[in-house]
């Protein structure tokens, strides 16, 4: 079994943070995004995973560091890496394309802006399997029409009208990934673009027209990191399931002095809290010092300072200094409100 893994857009929506790191390696619960997206995604699995493909954006911002990170993770799954670059923003479709090598054989394609909780087994009769989760307002997302044999016979955009509640949340399973290979190249050769791109759906309905068999595979959550409000309220629900599950989420090596932790939290090492509280649902990232200050429901990234403040529903990026009375935040690396 493959991963291929498109994260080469640089993430607007979640702007100033991702300006100097990539959308994907913001960390949720003391994870980049998309390390608990791909464990995530093999633990549902339940394969070995032989082969992690990751399509990079401009190696000025995906650099050495981030393909280092890329390379470790593959490494923890038993997994190789390959590393792909896109170097224009010409779509989905044009993303996985950029990955050619490695797409053969089964395979699962994840965009890195999302998380997942489920458990379910793939139907190994399926051709495909889109991963859907039902939602309230299916008019603000692509759905799925399924047929009487619960099979995908179409995909709708922001339907105007009610088509299922079913929402696409970017994530695939292809039994032979070679066929979306071809109908993806199709796409290309005959420049058929959908909003400026090259889309996978295009691809995708391709397979469809040609009588290959589209099933679903339903998650119990679906998790977004699109922006801040996001994935602050991500960062709290994933907090939850890691604390149900008793992994262990603060550090041994961690400085308190006259300070509380409520749980749950994530604190990295080398934390210092002094005449603070923290939590609950607060993540830490490791160096970052906290004085005299109330932090809760909010991701501090590492080696920050934070004094004097009362943070709640806060976003607060690498080496920023933060000394206030704000309460919601949202600042990026090297920033600093005094």
């Amino acid at each position: 079994m493959k991963i291929i893994v498109p994260m080469a857009g640089r993430g607007s929506r979640l702007r100033p943070h991702s300006l100097t790191v990539p959308k994907p390696l913001i960390p949720v619960a003391g994870k980049p995004i998309v390390h608990r997206l791909v464990a995530d995604i093999a633990g549902v699995l339940n394969q070995d995973i032989e082969e992690i493909a990751f399509i990079l954006g401009d190696p000025a911002f995906f650099g050495d560091d981030v393909v280092e990170s890329l390379n470790e993770l593959a490494a923890e799954l038993g997994a190789k890496a390959s590393i792909y670059r896109q170097l224009e923003p010409k779509g989905t479709g044009h993303a996985i394309m950029c990955a050619e090598p490695s797409l053969s054989g089964p395979a699962v394609i994840a965009y890195a802006d999302t998380l997942i909780r489920a458990d379910f087994d793939l139907d190994k009769e399926a051709d495909a399997v889109i991963w859907t989760k039902k939602v309230k307002n299916p008019e603000a997302y692509g759905v799925v029409n399924l047929n009487e044999k619960e099979e995908i016979v179409e995909l709708v955009e922001k339907p105007e009208t009610f088509v299922s509640d079913q929402a696409v949340i970017g994530i695939y399973y292809f039994k032979d990934v070679s066929v979306l290979k071809k109908e993806l190249q199709f796409v290309l050769d005959n420049n058929i673009i959908n909003g400026g791109e090259y889309q996978i759906n295009d691809g995708i309905k391709r397979m469809m027209a040609d009588g290959k068999i589209f099933k679903t595979g339903t998650v119990s959550e679906w998790m977004d990191c699109g922006n801040k409000e996001v994935t602050v309220e991500t960062n709290q629900r994933m907090l939850g399931f890691l604390h149900e599950a008793n992994e262990p989420l603060i550090s041994e090596k961690i400085i308190t002095e006259n300070s509380e932790i409520i749980k749950p939290c994530f604190i990295g090492e080398g934390v210092v809290l002094k005449n603070s509280v923290v939590g609950p649902f607060a993540s830490i990232g490791k160096g970052t010092v906290i004085e005299d200050s109330t932090v809760k429901n909010s991701i501090i990234q590492t080696n920050t300072t934070i004094k004097n403040a009362v943070l709640s529903n806060a976003m607060i990026g690498n080496h920023a200094h933060f000394d206030g009375n704000f309460t919601n935040v949202s600042i990026g690396d090297y920033s600093q409100l005094k």
